[in-house]
């Protein structure tokens, strides 16, 4: 081979290797911008991720939402949104506030045990009856029942004082009040399915549209701010209140010779 055609190889040989490294260069370029790319858009996703959540968790929920909307009142109440419950005779010279929350099981044991005593007693006239519900265990637990429960209790007394006691009797019974852990009362259906159990609500399709469509949610959230906001003193359920004392202290009163004594002393008061 010539010494001009060796220098001509050399020279060949350089270019193709420079192109070579030129064109590996490129790719090289071209995986880091895909490589920032994807990094760009993985930030981007996770900071979308994370904004939407935050904005998701800072989003009033369904129930903080209702306490702005107008109250529609239940027939049967009286006072401020309709939040004043009483049931019983003229006659009756006093009246014994009950404070009760839905889901409550201290509740549902006095209403199985003291339960039938207390609707005999308003029967006669021995006092009247004031309901204050709460919801305190929906805000314990993230749950809806308690709130759904006391809407669906507005739309029971919508319908009559007797249906009201019947179906707040139902829904506290062994058969049907769940386990506080267990958030059935949220289920419009299993609270109508308790309703059909009360003579007066059985397929009352008046009463059962006011339970779907929400009709006295937001007195139920009105009602539950009551109990928030009382001046006596009640931070737990069942409280009872007569003349402005709490009747057996923070004890509830869960046998009816109990609550007779209690109850009897605050008559003679």
């Amino acid at each position: 081979m010539s010494k001009r055609n060796s220098q001509a190889a050399k020279t060949a040989a350089r270019e193709r290797l420079r192109a070579e490294r030129e064109r590996e260069a490129k790719r090289a370029k071209v995986r880091r911008q895909i490589i920032v790319a994807a990094s760009v858009v993985g930030v981007l996703a996770a900071a979308g991720g994370i904004g939407y959540a935050v904005v998701q968790a800072n989003k009033p929920t369904y129930w903080e939402a209702v306490k702005d909307d107008k109250v529609v009142a239940p027939a049967h109440t009286t006072g401020t949104n309709g939040t004043t419950v009483v049931i019983g005779k003229d006659s009756a010279k006093k009246t014994l506030k009950i404070y009760e929350d839905p889901r409550c099981p201290v509740c549902a044991t006095f209403e199985q045990t003291v339960g039938s005593t207390v609707d005999k007693d308003i029967e006669a006239g021995k006092y009247k009856f004031q309901y204050i519900g709460a919801t305190f265990i929906d805000n314990k637990d993230n749950g809806e029942g308690s709130k759904n429960a006391l809407s669906a209790l507005g739309a029971a007394l919508n319908v009559s004082d007797e249906a009201f006691l019947a179906y707040k009797t139902a829904l506290y019974s062994a058969k049907w009040h769940p386990d506080e852990t267990t958030d059935k009362f949220k289920d419009d259906s299993y609270l109508i399915e308790v309703a059909d159990t009360v003579p007066a609500l059985k397929d009352n399709k008046k009463f059962q549209d006011a339970v779907k469509k929400g009709t006295y949610d937001a007195w139920a959230m009105a009602m539950s701010k009551t109990f928030d906001d009382n001046k006596d003193g009640v931070t737990g359920t069942p409280g009872f209140v007569m003349d402005g004392k709490k009747l057996g202290g923070d004890t509830p009163l869960l046998t009816v010779a109990d609550y007779n004594k209690a109850v009897d002393a605050a008559l003679k008061g």
